[in-house]
């Protein structure tokens, strides 16, 4: 069989990428194979054949882990395959799709799927980079209609000022001085998708290496285009929803002096209601002048609101609650809300409320991680919450779907890198954010929350952390305006959202999405520092309710102890199948014992003395007798030839016949007997073995 292997290659970043087109998966509506380094993707696009009666573009991105990319069997030990995708896997499918929707013509109702299929993985180089390349191409050369091409690229800021495009996963573990990694997606004129972890960096550097990764992109997309041109099919013709002419009159009639009074309210559930109330009101009237095409109502309704917010706001600067463009929502904050919470903090924003609540456990309760990138441990965890109470609704509790998935990976990546090392605070620590109200921004609400509840907890936090979420409302002749704080209306009709996270000195995280093609640079500029301004001033409220860590952790959480023992050591700690270790925890109370492959042990308990008993224990168990050193101990065995003296910790000794005293003895009898509390002196340690003398004590 002739697979007709159509490849394209150039050199990107000092790597071969090529792109294949081939009869691979041949029953897609495309299909590109995908290599960069030694990392290869599949990736495919397929659309329906028919439309489907829904008021939204259905598109998914299925990003497909596959363990054997990374040459490993992992899995349930009875189930040795892929199951759920994992949370990298999920956030890499959010990567991809929040790049390449808002390149399609939101009124297409077609199914489209994209298929992302890691086939192969270097541990070099990131799949993310070529996989949404090839989900590009894929569309690009397809018959599905869309706006691309696309591209995006990951940048390493490093101290020096350098930005480093596409680095290898290994600079990361080599090089401890990288000020942020970011992910930078965009098409030949925008930047539409930014993914950025920071240390925190500055707002200026951010934007220089955003302006870097853009010019990298252009040359992708060029790269594109010439592929595009061999090999591209035409677009299929596909239905566009278009309300009928007359339905369009009559409804902007109707709404003409009724939106706005409606949509202009401060509180989210009376501008719900009124809402509500008119498109009921619509609905009757539409109903009494019998018109057609009622099911379209609803698509009119969105657009007429979509209007009103940007016209507003750009001729105006008049915003649904009447703030001022840079102006934050009221603040609330609290601490210290459940005695038995080793930390808790709620913090609001207008509508918007996190409660976040911090758990403190020893270091096995460290998270296990294992896929095909990853294996590893994780001690530290910010899981967010978001249940449908949290916007009025009834819905189903229960399992974490994508939203939580991202939102709490961005509110993890704004907070750890305050997190204090093992060294400094030996505990596994785990944040849970609970979304009780939401009105725009609760991941940033998270964030602020976080913070104050670590704080509460006793962890000694470099610092607080904030966020805001910045919105944009343009329009096509260039003006444009930028919003500190969106919610309601602006965060569903505005351009852009862009969420921005940091402590007083620097960004920690960054995350943008559009509905538009994209931004510009110098918008991004300008959306940064005026982020600043609302990040500093959140900062400064979040210090009047706890301005640093408390001095001492709960009495509820557990106390943690550590010590330091030779590796040779942990198999005298542990014992024969974990029977020394076990008596250890047995016989003092403490909870756990935790050793490291370097010998670092860690001791948790919830008393102080039991810790600090079990810590002794260790201590004893594992000393390294020095000769000359003088000892006191108990004669536990008489033999023919001397006496055996414990030394504690499971140790003793040995004094030899000849070393019980000064002249000839007879019998050990006639100097010590079984019981006996002796003084002695080492004189030898070998092999583990202890030598001891009474007789060198008069010497």
């Amino acid at each position: 069989m002739n697979f007709n292997k159509q490849q394209f290659s150039i050199d990107f970043a000092g790597q071969p990428l090529t792109l294949t087109v081939s009869r691979l998966a041949e029953q897609a509506n495309a299909a590109v194979l995908g290599q960069y380094g030694d990392t290869s993707v599949l990736v495919t696009a397929v659309m329906g054949n028919k439309d489907k009666d829904i008021d939204y573009l259905p598109l998914v991105v299925d990003y497909e882990e596959k363990f054997y990319a990374a040459g490993k069997i992992i899995g349930s030990r009875f189930i040795r395959r892929e199951g759920r995708p994992s949370e990298a896997a999920v956030l890499s499918g959010r990567l991809i799709d929040r790049s390449i929707r808002p390149l399609f013509d939101s009124r297409m109702r077609r199914d489209i799927q994209i298929v992302v299929t890691v086939l192969s993985y270097d541990e070099e180089n990131d799949p993310d980079f070529i996989s949404l390349l090839s989900a590009s191409a894929a569309l690009l050369i397809s018959d599905i209609p869309w706006n691309g091409p696309i591209a995006g690229v990951r940048t390493a800021r490093i101290k020096d000022g350098e930005t480093v495009i596409n680095p290898t996963n290994r600079l990361f573990t080599e090089n401890k001085n990288i000020v942020f990694d970011a992910f930078i997606a965009g098409t030949e004129n925008k930047i539409n998708m930014i993914e950025l972890s920071g240390n925190e960096a500055e707002e200026k550097e951010a934007v220089e290496s955003f302006v870097l990764a853009h010019e990298e992109i252009k040359k992708l997309i060029e790269f594109q285009k010439e592929i595009v041109q061999k090999i591209g099919q035409k677009k299929a013709e596909v239905a566009l929803i278009e309300p009928p002419a007359e339905l369009r009159e009559k409804v902007v009639d109707f709404l003409n002096d009724k939106l706005e009074q409606a949509l202009y309210v401060k509180d989210k559930t009376e501008r719900q209601n009124q809402i509500a109330e008119l498109k009921e009101n619509l609905k009757q009237y539409l109903l009494q002048e019998s018109v057609q095409g009622l099911e379209s109502a609803d698509q009119l309704f969105e657009e007429k609101v979509d209007k009103l917010v940007h016209k507003n706001i750009i001729e105006s600067e008049k915003r649904p609650d009447a703030r001022k463009l840079d102006e934050v929502r009221e603040l609330f904050a609290e601490i210290g809300l459940f005695k038995r919470l080793h930390g808790s903090a709620l913090f609001a924003r207008g509508n918007t409320q996190a409660l976040a609540v911090t758990t403190l456990a020893a270091p096995g309760a460290e998270q296990l991680i294992e896929t095909m990138e990853i294996s590893g441990k994780r001690r530290f965890m910010l899981h967010y919450n978001f249940p449908p109470y949290s916007v009025g609704e009834v819905g189903r509790m229960g399992g974490v779907g994508r939203r939580e998935i991202g939102h709490g990976n961005l509110a993890d990546k704004a907070v750890r890198p305050l997190i204090p090392s093992s060294e400094e605070f030996p505990y596994t620590i785990r944040v849970v954010s609970e979304i009780l109200s939401s009105n725009g921004s609760s991941s940033m609400a998270s964030v602020s929350a976080a913070s104050m509840s670590l704080m509460d907890a006793g962890v000694p936090i470099k610092k607080a952390a904030a966020g805001i979420a910045m919105g944009l409302m343009s329009v096509p002749d260039g003006r444009y305006k930028i919003l500190t704080d969106i919610q309601g209306p602006e965060d569903h009709y505005g351009d852009m959202d862009c969420k921005i996270a940091g402590t007083s000195d620097g960004i920690t995280a960054i995350q943008m999405d559009v509905k538009i093609e994209g931004v510009t640079p110098k918008i991004l500029e300008e959306v940064l520092m005026q982020s600043k301004k609302a990040r500093l001033e959140i900062l400064e409220f979040m210090k009047k309710t706890i301005d640093k860590p408390r001095a001492q952790i709960s009495s509820f959480a557990p106390v943690i102890m550590t010590l330091e023992i030779k590796p040779e050591q942990i198999g005298e700690v542990i014992g024969p199948g974990g029977k020394v270790i076990n008596a250890i925890i047995k016989d003092t109370g403490v909870e756990t014992i935790d050793i490291e492959e370097s010998g670092r042990v860690f001791v948790a308990g919830m008393a102080e003395e039991k810790v600090i008993s079990a810590i002794r224990y260790i201590k004893s168990l594992t000393r390294q007798f020095q000769i000359g050193e003088i000892l006191e101990g108990s004669v536990i065995k008489i033999l023919e030839f001397g006496a055996i003296v414990d030394l504690g910790g499971g140790k003793d000794g040995m004094v030899h016949v000849s070393e019980l005293k000064e002249g000839f003895v007879k019998k050990v009898e006639d100097v010590i007997k079984i019981g006996d509390i002796v003084k002695v002196k080492v004189i030898k340690v070998e092999n583990g073995k202890i030598g001891l003398s009474i007789k060198a004590l008069s010497k």
